[in-house]
């Protein structure tokens, strides 16, 4: 058995949010097997619109409370949760937030600093700078990247700096895929070297009861927002249903289109094969996957693309946009998986993409062929092994 480590993360999944921070509890439940012992302090962001007087009342009180609030609760793998209330006013730059976060964490922590000698941070500022500003100066730093807004932390001078100051302390800072490790590169040459590429576990251990015999149950996962495509994704949807009635489609998650996707669904007259499950649990949303029979994910911008993963773990085809992430994830067993297709601003690329997967299902592609070889990149074994052979291994060996 190795070490205690301790983790430091702006997302968890929560009631409120299950879906957030979802790529963070499977590394938890991953890598906290074979710790000496593991917690995570989710520094938990409460916004709202708040006045100055408000702000400052509501930080008194959450200061007094703390002792109380941040008693920890088991999570995933045996690792112990401690929540951190950071109240947080609307629209605040990046820095303010992760000093906000630092402020709040040496608060629940009662001044000491975190106890393990490995420290671990999702996100390199909101996460980063917390531990950073927390930590035993004898404890090593490492950090993962998975922001998608990457490039707007790093436009604000004062988010560089901080970013600037997290990659010089920390021993080696992950990336979930080339695209985060090409843009910190090119903002930070000088720490090109901690660079590293790990990718988000996921869980191969629940195959599917049957094997998928038809496209017919289309499913998408993630946000109901502009940059995950799924405007497009309807108006494919309605496109492909004219020529299969059979067709349906479940929308997971929540976002600021799903009133709009709702009057567009009966605009198009397909509101009675759309179904909008909402928010789901990690678990729940997997369960589905093992329900259905394609999943349909025409995003704008992913750094890995964690359900299209989780979708070919669930035995499920994919129609997927090169979009960063997925093509990074998928090299060399495109074809095996489903279809890869182009970004753009209209449902011809999907409908394309769905048709071609069509006429060559099921003979044309082999699902366990990408499931095997999807375990053993990202499975919880492959990724917790490069986390304990990083965190444990002697300070001075090479992290490459």
């Amino acid at each position: 058995m190795s070490g205690p480590v301790a983790v430091v993360t702006p997302w968890y999944p929560s009631t409120q949010l299950p879906f957030r921070g979802a790529f963070v509890q499977a590394m938890t439940e991953a890598t906290a097997p074979g710790t000496a012992s593991f917690t995570v302090y989710h520094c938990d962001s409460w916004v709202a619109r708040l006045s100055a007087d408000e702000d400052a009342r509501i930080a008194d009180a959450v200061r007094a409370l703390m002792p109380v609030a941040g008693t920890p609760s088991r999570t995933v793998g045996g690792a112990d949760l401690v929540t951190v209330p950071v109240p947080m006013p609307r629209a605040l730059p990046f820095a303010e937030q992760a000093r906000r976060a630092a402020a709040s964490l040496k608060v629940a922590l009662g001044g000491r600093p975190i106890a393990a000698p490995v420290v671990h941070a999702h996100v390199g500022l909101l996460g980063g700078l917390p531990a950073l500003r927390n930590m035993r100066s004898d404890s090593r730093l490492f950090v993962t990247e998975h922001a998608t807004f990457l490039d707007r932390m790093l436009a604000e001078p004062d988010g560089r700096a901080g970013y600037a100051e997290v990659l010089a302390a920390c021993e080696a800072f992950f990336v979930v895929g080339d695209p985060l490790r090409a843009q910190l590169a090119e903002a930070f040459p000088e720490h090109a070297d901690k660079l590293r590429s790990i990718a988000n576990p996921i869980d191969f251990a629940t195959p599917r009861a049957e094997p998928v015999k038809s496209l017919h149950r289309w499913l998408f996962v993630g946000g109901l927002i502009e940059r995950k495509g799924v405007g497009w994704l309807l108006e494919a949807f309605a496109v492909c249903r004219r020529q299969e009635p059979a067709l349906t489609l479940t929308l997971v998650g929540e976002g600021e289109l799903r009133g709009r996707l709702g009057e567009r669904a009966e605009e198009l007259g397909v509101a009675d094969a759309v179904t909008f499950a909402g928010a789901l649990s990690p678990v729940e949303a997997l369960g589905l996957m093992r329900e259905h029979d394609v999943l349909v994910h025409p995003s704008r911008y992913e750094t890995f693309g964690v359900v299209v993963v989780e979708a070919a773990a669930a035995g499920m085809p994919v129609i997927v946009t090169r979009c960063g992430g997925p093509e990074q994830t998928l090299a060399g067993i495109e074809s095996d998986a489903g279809q890869l297709i182009e970004v753009e601003e209209d449902s011809t690329a999907i409908v394309a993409g769905y048709e071609q997967l069509r006429d060559r299902f099921p003979g044309g592609m082999d699902l366990d062929r990408a499931r095997r070889v999807l375990a053993d990149r990202f499975g919880y074994q492959a990724v917790a092994r490069q986390h304990h052979d990083a965190w444990f291994s002697s300070p001075s060996a090479d992290p490459s």
